[in-house]
């Protein structure tokens, strides 16, 4: 059985703290905490003491990952897993992850957010541990949810992606009852997501973490969403602007025509303005349409 522990505000770290955050101004009920894992996350090693926040809500020092529940007051009896981007370097909750599932609960939808391992923190499995915990998070939410939709920011992107595209892919071995669950999602949106590794595209974070400055064509490919799209794929949603300096902008074409190939149900929106990490939209620019489009696309 899972442990549970219910927070009275949205985490109990400085970040919360100092933001003021609340859970009530929300519309979701207090914050419940769930381990992913019954002991320790596969692989072993990890990073040593607690958890750290920067002035933005960005976490790093991942060593327990979690998922974070925020309840609706009126459920709609549907979920979204929500990950945040950083590069596999750190998880911007307070920029994308919070507000987005503050305002999806809002909606009526039971958000819950990942706190996933990055590779770089000392873990044993590397690059793999990531998608370990959000296939691992996928399974949890489908034992407790009907329908699950993923919603990932860049780098949250191409870890929601990836795991979207690969149920059939075991990147762990299964230490529970739990693992033998399918990690399948009914609905993927990206936002402004990392989607391919490959030439000319390896100038990201993403990619530097993942496979290395010097990786070979086949390591790109490897770990590039658009490789495993396939007929069993979920509808995507994607949204990006179109001067990212972050996500190459052909990110989001690649994603889609890879869907086409596949029919794959695909809806795309693209803003000539908006940058990189916008969030749920940059004030002054047309990316702050992109929610309301998303909410039409996980409503229908």
């Amino acid at each position: 059985m899972l442990r549970r522990h219910f927070l009275t505000g949205l985490l109990l770290s400085p970040f919360a703290a100092r933001s003021g955050f609340s859970l009530a101004a929300s519309a979701a009920k207090p914050a419940q905490v769930l381990p992913l894992w019954p002991k320790q996350p596969p692989g072993g090693g990890g990073p040593l003491g607690a958890m750290t926040f920067s002035a933005k809500g960005a976490q790093r020092n991942i060593a327990m990952p979690t998922l974070t529940v925020f309840k609706p007051v009126q459920p709609k009896g549907r979920a979204v897993l929500i990950a945040a981007g950083g590069g596999y370097t750190r998880i911007e909750m307070g920029k994308e992850a919070w507000p987005a599932a503050a305002w999806l609960a809002a909606q009526g939808y039971t958000a819950y957010v990942l706190s996933y391992r990055l590779p770089q923190e000392g873990w044993k499995d590397g690059a793999l541990v990531s998608l370990q915990d959000a296939q691992r998070a996928l399974r949890i939410v489908r034992h407790r949810e009907n329908n699950v939709s993923v919603l990932g920011f860049s780098a949250g992107g191409h870890l929601l992606g990836m795991a979207a595209n690969r149920a059939d892919f075991h990147a762990y071995q299964a230490s529970d009852a739990m693992d033998n669950l399918p990690a399948t999602a009914d609905r993927a949106a990206l936002i402004y997501p990392i989607i391919t590794l490959e030439p000319p595209y390896e100038h990201t974070s993403t990619h530097k973490v993942l496979v290395g400055k010097d990786a070979s064509l086949s390591a790109d490919t490897a770990w590039s969403v658009q490789s495993y799209v396939n007929p069993q794929s979920p509808p995507f949603f994607l949204v990006q602007a179109e001067d990212d300096p972050v996500s190459d902008p052909h990110n989001t074409l690649i994603m889609a025509a890879a869907c086409k190939q596949q029919h794959v149900p695909v809806e795309m929106h693209r803003y000539p303005i908006g940058g990189h990490g916008f969030g749920l939209g940059k004030p002054g620019t047309q990316t702050i349409e992109w929610p309301g489009h998303y909410l039409q696309w996980l409503n229908a």
